[in-house]
């Protein structure tokens, strides 16, 4: 079992900073019970994340990839949440006008004849119990809970955090995965680019009377982009793009209200709807950190990269950060170098800036193209995406970048340990 409650030892291999699902992706990537070689490896955060286990506490649900599925075999963590994955068959994207007027432009995964799902749905507090069961497999993690990092020291040879009771750990590499907001990347200096969006994105999960076919729905809208997901049953969840004024108008709505409104949003194909749980918004916005790394330093998830949603890429990307990292990290110990080194994490920053900054980039013009109601810029586009429709090539290119298979992947992202 990992060592969950007491610090056995006040010096590791590499200390995570961040127990979500990136931070303990991270942690099982390098000291997990399957790594080959695993480091020694304590993950802090403030909060214990086994107090996040429930769909009140983060009502999100996240599109895994092929390519994250495999990682998440190769970490020990798939069979756990499999029975919770509903395989994303068919992807349609629509002009979303209005629930009962949305002519489909773009249609995936209508003949895939018995191959493979590229992308699973799954509420990400069973993605959060999965890691968490496997981190408590894992003897070479310590959860370091209940103290926040107060102070950091990166020195040329070792990096020292002290938590806010005093304790002080040491290591050779810190990684960063403590949120878009990371205290650790604003104390190395890293500066970011990008801005916010006036938008807000509401999460909620519903109950329906029709079976969704496992159909996951993309209705681009004036006020941006709506989303109806599919899960396990007769259930769904939604990502509903708002202007930022209006959202907070639909938040702040009886529970009983909201589901109407809502209701209305979907129109009759899945019949009634109830909903589960409260609906929760997040600002959206757009950030990069000009550099993934400092001295001694990785920044991995949303402490390198925050991107719009309506891909629903966040998730994977940082899956890709932990990858790309645990590889570099891991050749370094096989060789005998230093983890945490300049070359290691200049070979990190490289290997992740350009796709990040890439996909950054593309869902940036996604939504600033759809989130309008411009009458030629509708018809341009929607013009664009029906060609799309008729070209199988181009379909597959875009179904094996959407599904994480292609460019350079990491071998974790292959299936493959490290």
């Amino acid at each position: 079992m990992g060592a969950f409650d007491a610090v056995m030892s006040k010096t590791f291999d590499v200390i995570v900073v961040g127990a979500a699902l990136n931070g303990l992706a991270a942690g099982l990537a390098l000291g997990g019970h399957r790594a080959r070689r695993p480091l020694s490896v304590a993950i802090i955060d403030r909060r214990d994340p086994r107090q996040a286990l429930s769909r009140d506490s983060d009502g999100r649900a996240s599109a895994i990839t092929a390519s994250s599925k495999r990682m998440f075999e190769a970490l020990g963590v798939w069979e756990g949440v499999a029975p919770h994955m509903q395989e994303m068959g068919e992807i349609i994207v629509t002009d979303g006008r209005g629930p009962e007027a949305r002519p489909v432009l773009l249609q995936f995964g209508e003949s895939r004849s018995g191959e493979p799902a590229s992308a699973f749905m799954t509420e990400n507090h069973h993605l959060l119990q999965g890691l968490v069961d496997s981190v408590e497999k894992s003897p070479n993690i310590t959860l370091v809970t209940g103290h926040a990092v107060a102070q950091q020291s990166f020195a040329p040879g070792l990096a020292k955090l002290t938590l806010a009771n005093g304790e002080q750990l040491t290591c050779s590499l810190v990684v960063a995965a403590d949120g878009g907001k990371s205290p650790l990347r604003q104390a190395a200096g890293v500066e970011l680019v990008g801005w916010s969006y006036d938008q807000m994105g509401i999460v909620a999960s519903f109950d329906h009377e029709r079976p969704h076919g496992g159909r996951a729905e993309e209705h681009f809208t004036p006020a941006g982009p709506f989303a109806i997901l599919p899960l396990p049953g007769n259930r769904s969840s939604i990502v509903w793009t708002k202007g930022t004024a209006d959202a907070k108008k639909l938040l702040g709505l009886s529970p009983a209200d909201f589901e109407t409104e809502l209701q209305n949003e979907i129109g009759t194909q899945l019949g009634r709807i109830t909903l589960l749980g409260k609906a929760q918004g997040y600002p959206l916005l757009m950030h990069f950190a000009k550099e993934f790394h400092a001295a001694r330093l990785a920044l991995v998830g949303d402490a390198a990269h925050v991107i719009h949603p309506l891909a629903g890429l966040g998730l994977n990307l940082g899956l890709r950060d932990v990858a790309a990292l645990a590889e570099c990290v891991a050749d370094a110990h096989a060789l005998g170098q230093d983890i945490g080194g300049l070359a290691v994490l200049e070979r990190y920053s490289a290997w992740r800036r350009f796709d990040t900054v890439a996909t950054a980039a593309s869902m940036d013009g996604l939504n600033r193209l759809f989130s309008n109601d411009n009458s030629f810029l509708r018809a341009l586009r929607d013009l664009g995406l029906r060609a799309t429709n008729q070209l199988s090539g181009v379909k597959q290119m875009f179904a094996r970048e959407a599904a994480g298979q292609t460019g350079s992947l990491p071998r974790l992202l292959r299936g493959e340990t490290v």
